[in-house]
């Protein structure tokens, strides 16, 4: 009959598509399964099919890590002078501008007190979506700051890592926040407070060559890309193949680097314990 037969003429692959609201589905990178936010947001942002973890800002890792409402921001809207006028493909100064309107943060860090499980410590965490994560004078003038409350309180340190490395557009100035972060991490650990870094994907360059590999405890998300020059720049600086899964945290487990790595759901309890532990 001829409601059971279709012309392919008048199929069109607008027709098979169904209307869904954007933003409501996120595809895995690494398995491709199509996760629903609320039920990606249920499980700390991690595929439930095969346990990918998403890159997340600081909002979420406060959300994971302290109880509820216990996170108490310091040095909120301390940004960059801008001090070398720097240009490239637009001002610097209007780079900083457009990311703290889009992103509602004002720089790649939030530092500050909170609890966890009751217990206060000196939290920062960094927030790879304001230019990469870079790390420029601002973000390691408010580490160093969130060190010294740590020094001067006797309270126990937790910096979550993520960072695309030194910003370029501070020059010198973001080199010389490498020496501030590790000289004051030096005066903490004379002082036998614990001191514990999370690293999460990705973490590179001068963060990865200062606060984020000096903990007494270095913790790593799965499959994090943690170095200090991308794998592509040393690959064709030796001119060799890498071994496989090179600057993953698996990778760097197996070589000392990092002491554990944890998985997001876990991370919480994990970091509780350690601390029950050092103090």
């Amino acid at each position: 009959m001829p409601w059971f037969k279709r012309s392919k003429d008048n199929i069109s692959p607008d027709s098979q598509k169904k209307d869904l609201p954007d933003g409501l589905w996120e595809k895995c990178p690494s398995c491709s399964e199509i996760i629903h936010k609320k039920q990606l947001e249920a499980n700390l942002w991690t595929c439930l099919k095969c346990d990918y973890h998403f890159r997340i800002g600081s909002e979420e890792y406060i959300q994971i890590l302290l109880d509820e409402n216990s996170f108490k921001e310091m040095h909120k809207k301390m940004r960059s002078p801008d001090p070398l006028k720097f240009v490239d493909t637009k001002k610097y100064k209007d780079r900083l501008n457009s990311t703290v309107k889009t992103f509602g943060i004002y720089e790649a860090v939030r530092v500050g007190t909170g609890q966890m499980e009751g217990r206060e410590i000196a939290f920062g965490c960094m927030d790879f979506s304001f230019i990469g994560g870079s790390m420029g004078s601002v973000v390691g003038e408010k580490i160093a700051r969130i060190i010294d409350k740590a020094y001067k309180n006797k309270i126990p340190l937790v910096i979550v890592s993520e960072s695309g490395g030194a910003r370029m557009m501070e020059g010198a100035y973001s080199l010389m926040q490498l020496a501030k972060t590790s000289s004051r991490l030096t005066r903490l650990a004379d002082e036998g407070i614990p001191y514990i870094s999370v690293i999460t994907d990705p973490t590179t360059g001068g963060t990865t060559a200062s606060y984020a590999m000096l903990g007494d405890i270095n913790i790593a998300e799965p499959n994090a890309l943690i170095g200090f020059a991308g794998p592509r720049v040393i690959k064709q600086t030796i001119g060799k193949d890498l071994p496989e899964g090179f600057q993953r945290s698996e990778f760097l487990l197996e070589k000392g680097f990092i002491d554990v790595i944890c998985s997001r759901k876990n991370l919480r309890a994990t970091i509780h314990n350690l601390l029950e532990l050092m103090t």
